[in-house]
């Protein structure tokens, strides 16, 4: 567990932006790894199977946060005052690269932080993910491309980064 949970906050975290939620998502992923360790292939690395439970978890948070988020909007425009707005100024490069990253679609956010933000293998990465690699190869160009492009038009202090 030691050797594995950074790896797994980091994505959990990455993946939900809230530390708390990334702790939860982190302590239920051993849990469920723990119940599922009969069914698991000892020929194969243990790392990608424990990022695929914690994405797979981290997802579904996500979706439960889109429901609360949405109920929040809809009390928003029955109380507009009701709520008010505050904006968040990115302290260094690397979070004005992590708001970049959020406004790719989640599977190009996922290969993004698992291949530079974990430094994942693309073999790891097709594990992790349960896709074929040509799938994690395309996703990562494509994902990289958006990038290019969010960086481009929204944050020109990043263009050396990315390129």
């Amino acid at each position: 567990m030691h050797t594995h949970q950074e790896p797994v906050f980091r994505l959990a975290y990455l993946l939900l932006g809230d530390p708390d939620e990334a702790e939860d998502i982190t302590q239920e992923t051993f849990v469920r790894a723990y119940r599922a360790l009969k069914g698991f292939d000892t020929e194969r690395p243990l790392q990608p199977w424990l990022l695929r439970i914690a994405s797979n978890l981290a997802h579904n948070r996500h979706r439960s946060i889109g429901r609360y988020l949405a109920a929040l909007t809809r009390f928003a425009r029955q109380d507009p005052d009701a709520i008010k707005h505050t904006t968040i100024k990115p302290e260094d490069d690397s979070q004005v690269l992590w708001q970049a990253v959020k406004q790719l679609a989640k599977p190009f956010q996922e290969v993004i932080y698992l291949r530079y933000f974990l430094d994942m293998s693309e073999s790891e990465i097709v594990a992790a993910l349960n896709v074929p690699a040509g799938t994690v190869k395309s996703r990562l160009h494509r994902a990289l491309t958006k990038l290019r492009g969010i960086v481009k038009r929204d944050y020109p202090e990043l263009k050396e980064i990315v390129e």
